[in-house]
């Protein structure tokens, strides 16, 4: 009988002694490498700092993101690259490099199909979880999204229909959805890596482009534009996402933490990148840069161009399906709100 105990009673302690010692082993540091366009000392940079360190708290250091900006790992279609090659882990992407994993995220790009931040914000709540689903299933996680803020025309000449064909537009890479939106108006646009807009406004290859106020300022393109468009053309969506195999290796607890601060974060950058882009048009005004206002004509036109473009990209970037069901949320939203209206620069 005494043997008998005292052998329970060694199976016991070393029972215990496993539990002890996988409670008191540390949790090996899940290193994420991610890259991104906002340059360093940025608002949106500072944000992504502040997240970085969040979760590294919160997580007891078992996540610690390290964060390369200013675009050194270079544009979004060479992060998507080196993540295949295990070299980076993830970005913070625009839609554009979003689109290049699940087209369908572009969906609530396509130009003028909006009014205001309201709008977008109702309709993209309703597919948030269609999307990441997706994203998933081409192996990627998203972490956290956010809004960049809205995007006008910028050019050197004030943009009408008389003289489209005359311009010289810039569009980033091989993006379907911009070619097709110029192309659907007569214009053939002129295709460049982001980081050579700067250069090619200088030699007068492009005199216009697409850009968020902020993006103008701090990549320098407002210092060879005139002219900047009344109101928004679209407001692209971003987010941080990294692939499944590099998630997968965080525990539940840790995901569930920084899902929780992926929540702060979309509110928090959102708040940011509108406040950068209000602050950008005060310089863009003090450097005497002018608004060209929407008329009763051009809302037309560009309502008309919205329509052409949405069908043309059917099969090439969504579903009709998808489509449809976008144009339902919004349609639904503008019911309940039928004062929404185009915001406008003041």
């Amino acid at each position: 009988m005494r043997k008998t105990v005292l052998f329970i009673s060694i199976i016991l302690f070393g029972i215990g002694a496993a539990f002890t010692d996988a409670e008191s082993k540390p949790v090996s540091t899940v290193k994420i490498k991610i890259a991104a366009l906002a340059p360093k000392g940025s608002s949106l940079m500072n944000v992504l700092e502040e997240m970085k360190d969040r979760i590294k708290t919160e997580t007891a250091d078992e996540v610690d993101f390290k964060i390369y900006p200013g675009g050194i790992q270079g544009d979004e279609k060479d992060v998507l690259t080196k993540i295949k090659l295990g070299q980076l882990h993830g970005g913070a992407f625009t839609s554009i490099g979003m689109g290049r994993i699940v087209p369908e995220v572009r969906v609530t790009d396509i130009p003028f199909l909006f009014k205001n931040y309201e709008e977008i914000a109702y309709v993209r709540a309703k597919i948030k979880d269609k999307m990441e689903k997706l994203f998933l299933d081409k192996g990627f996680v998203v972490v956290a999204w956010a809004d960049i803020g809205f995007v006008h025309t910028f050019s050197k000449e004030p943009v009408t229909r008389e003289n489209l064909k005359n311009l010289k537009v810039w569009v980033w890479g091989d993006d379907v959805l911009s070619t097709t939106v110029w192309q659907s108006v007569g214009v053939t646009p002129i295709s460049l890596s982001i980081t050579d807009v700067l250069t090619s406004l200088s030699t007068k290859l492009i005199d216009t482009a697409p850009s968020t106020p902020f993006g103008a300022v701090a990549f320098r393109w407002y210092t060879k534009f005139n002219y900047i468009s009344e109101i928004p053309s679209t407001d692209p969506s971003s987010a941080i996402i990294v692939s499944r195999d590099v998630w997968e290796k965080i525990t539940p607890e840790s995901r569930n933490k920084i899902r929780s601060i992926s929540d702060w974060y979309h509110d928090k950058i959102t708040t940011t990148n509108r406040k950068a882009n209000a602050d950008s048009l005060q310089i863009l005004k003090d450097a005497g840069i002018k608004v060209v206002p929407a008329t009763e004509e051009s809302i037309q036109f560009v309502t008309d161009m919205q329509l052409r473009t949405r069908e043309e990209l059917i099969g090439k970037l969504y579903t009709r399906e998808l489509l449809n069901e976008v144009l339902g949320y919004l349609d639904e939203y503008r019911q309940m709100h039928p004062a929404s209206d185009y915001t406008r620069i003041q």
